[in-house]
Formats: C-alpha cells, structure tokens, sequence
C-alpha cells in the first residue's frame, strides 16, 4: 500500500509541469469543459475545496476515492439552474453500491440542456424560424476501495459526448483519487485527485460538410477536418480538519489547491456545520490566481458559495433522506441554484 501512496504522490508532483498548468495561453483552447462544471449541490456548495472530505457519490466528480465511504446504497438527484437568465439547466443522477467489505461502484450521469436554440444561416442571419438543440453528456463508472482504516482510492472511467442535429464528438476520461484519514478521532484528512486526462476530441458529421464548383462546372461535396481539442485535465491537492464542539455539533473546515491544464490555478476555502447531522450549513469561496478583480477574471463565478440541506433518518440502520441547496454567485447573470435530493438506504 505504501507504494500505491508513493506512486500517486509522484504522479501528484510530475503531472502538473507535465500539463502546462496554469498557462494563460491555453485559456479557451480545451473541448469537453463541461467536465469541469460540478453538477452536485453539497460540493459545490463549498466551492469544491472538499477534495479530501467528500463522501459517497458526489465523490465520482471531485475525488472518487470519497466513494468508499458509500455506507451501502447511495441515490442522489440534482437539478441546477445554470447562469440563471440563460436557460441552460443541468441535470445530474448518481447511485453507488457496496460491493464486498471494502468496495464500491458508483454511476454518474450529468446532461446539459441548452434548451431550443434558433436555427440561422449566413443568408438569414436573424433565424429562418427552425430550431435546434445542443446535447452534451458525460457518463462516469467509477470504483473505489477501502485498503485500509485511513487509506482510500479510487477510479472512474467517463464516456463523453457532445452533438448538434448535424456534428457531434465522443471521447473518454479517466480520473483517479485518493484520501487519507488521520489522527485521534480521524479528524485530519487528506487527497489528491487527477481528473480528466485522455485522449483529444473532434467533431465530425455533416454540419462540416459543404458543397462546392470547381472549375469544369462539376458539383461536389467537400468536408472540412476539425481541429482537435485536449480535454481540461487538472489535479487538485485538499485538506480537511474536523473540529471539536459540544455534542451534536460538527464543524469543519477544508481547504484544496487545482492545478488546470487550461486556466489559471485555483484556492478554495469551505466551511461546513452540522446540527445532529440533520441540519447542516455550509459556505465556501474559490479564488483565482491572477483574477481577484472583475476586469481580470477568467471565469463567471465569483468565487463565493453557500449552501444548507436538512435530513431526516430513515430506517433502522443509519439511512436517510436529505434535500439540499446551493447558491453559487455569478457576475453576469443571476447566479447559479441546485437543488437536489439525497437517499442512503
């Protein structure tokens, strides 16, 4: 096991150089990006710093070695309201499942939906009054084990597809994570994930398509190649630490460092309350290297995130049912919502 631990470490200190991290100059060049948006409302509630904390299938985006801690069947549903004003919502199912003593398998589905979109031409660049969709999707089946009582790891395989009515690509990630626990009570934490790395994607189809005279008057139909784009592989680093309160209230705090291949890096701070594990409150806030003003910043979100959820046991064996909500600030638009729906059975 100690040599798994070595290995990811090494992977953890070469990989970053490897990926160009943090290269202005790539900003904007990847394909695939929704592999960077977190569909689950409990994570991104505390603006994914819990790479080190996260538990059960939320574990299959930020860290899947957070899997392991599935206690044995795990349903969640979320549904966000993305850049609120846009239209676009994203929705996202995942369920994991013991298998054996110490592991676990998880499926994740996330869809966007851009919703109806106009269809125009370069003759009737106002719309000629059709309509068209844009469907994205990404399918992730992971597994993860405990190898011990404070080391965890994991991996996902995720299949990627993105189409319009006449183009479309496909390709897969992988991902892999690992966690450890320490201390007294288990109350330090630590991980290291390094997500999205695979091989380039293309379009191909019809939409690439175009009709052409050469010089005889023959018709023909000639195709144009797409450019290739690398999918945006990051690894993140986190910590978490547990504090001591009165009894039935938990709090703790998390902190991560991501490392992108295709933006500027990225420090999250989160925070999270818990009341008699019922009712829980957290908060969070990620910033951008380089980008801590408006007119510099690279991305939408501002950085600040909040969230609550409440549940209620169910059973007689530790089960439960949760429903939670994120708000995650944004500048356009009127920020991001999730609502979601939590069942441990």
């Amino acid at each position: 096991m100690k040599r798994v631990i070595v290995i990811l470490l090494a992977i953890g200190t070469l990989v970053p150089s490897y990926m160009q991290a943090g290269n202005e100059d790539r900003i904007g060049t990847a394909g695939a990006t929704q592999l960077l948006i977190n569909p689950w409302a409990r994570s991104s509630a505390l603006a994914n710093s819990n790479i080190a904390t996260v538990h059960g299938i939320e574990g299959a985006f930020l860290n899947v070695a957070g899997l392991a801690f599935t206690r044995k069947t795990e349903l969640m549903f979320t549904n966000t309201n993305w850049m609120k004003g846009s239209g676009i919502s994203i929705n996202a199912i995942g369920l994991s499942q013991r298998v054996g003593e110490s592991g676990v398998l998880g499926l994740s589905v996330m869809s966007v939906d851009f919703g109806d979109l106009v269809s125009s031409t370069e003759n009737v660049p106002e719309g000629d009054g059709s309509t068209f969709s844009v469907n994205n999707l990404n399918i992730g089946l992971s597994y993860a084990k405990e190898f011990s009582n404070s080391i965890y790891g994991g991996m996902t395989v995720r299949m990627i597809s993105e189409s319009i009515f006449n183009a479309k690509a496909s390709g897969v990630a992988f991902d892999a994570g690992i966690q450890y626990v320490s201390g007294e009570r288990d109350q330090i934490h630590f991980g290291i994930t390094l997500k999205n790395v695979g091989p380039p994607i293309s379009f191909n189809g019809d939409g690439l398509s175009f009709q052409t005279t050469l010089d005889n008057g023959t018709i023909v139909t000639a195709e144009q190649r797409s450019a290739t784009h690398e999918i945006p592989s990051l690894i993140q680093i986190g910590v978490g630490y547990d504090f001591v309160l009165a009894e039935s209230h938990d709090l703790t705090a998390t902190g991560a460092f991501v490392s992108n291949a295709f933006s500027r890096d990225n420090f999250a701070l989160g925070l999270e309350y818990s009341f008699k594990n019922m009712f829980i409150l957290r908060g969070g806030y990620q910033l951008e290297s380089g980008g801590e003003s408006n007119s510099n910043r690279t991305t939408f979100l501002t950085g600040l995130t909040a969230g609550v959820s409440l549940q209620a046991p169910i059973g007689k064996n530790g089960g439960a049912i949760g429903f939670d909500y994120t708000y995650r600030d944004t500048s356009p638009f009127d920020g991001v919502h999730s609502v979601g729906v939590r069942i441990d059975i």
